[in-house]
């Protein structure tokens, strides 16, 4: 938590409650929702808040990388609590995501400079297959 607070006092950032409920419910699960979830499940206990909130948090959520953007392909974004790099997969039956973990892309980014003579600052990897439970 106080990561969040130096970030924001550093940027010069209000951090509304609306903010740190949106982060704080990212970092609460390992689920990847889209901002229309994390509405519907902040509800309850902030019914004032509206959709156009939670989205303007998340962005501003991204843009400090204290949470990642990611877009599988279905048209909209999912958030991830997790900042650090690391690859996904998705399930292309039931559209769950998950984090996968463990899995080393060291040298990929060494190997595409080498193939293409850019400086490669980042790389995002997603994978796409049938999960356990859609088997």
């Amino acid at each position: 938590m106080d990561n969040i607070i130096s970030i924001f006092k550093e940027r010069k950032l209000k951090l509304t409650p609306q903010r740190l409920a949106v982060y704080k419910y990212l970092m609460s699960t390992k689920e990847h929702p889209s901002a229309e979830i994390i509405y519907k499940a902040l509800q309850p206990n902030y019914p004032t808040m509206s959709l156009a909130t939670v989205y303007k948090a998340v962005k501003t959520l991204v843009e400090v990388k204290l949470v990642q953007e990611i877009n599988v392909g279905e048209g909209n974004f999912r958030y991830d609590g997790n900042p650090k790099q690391h690859a996904h997969i998705q399930c292309l039956s039931c559209s769950k995501v998950d984090d996968l973990e463990d899995v080393s892309f060291s040298n990929l980014n060494q190997t595409a400079e080498d193939k293409s003579g850019y400086k490669i600052l980042s790389n995002k990897v997603f994978f796409y297959g049938i999960c356990k439970e859609c088997q």
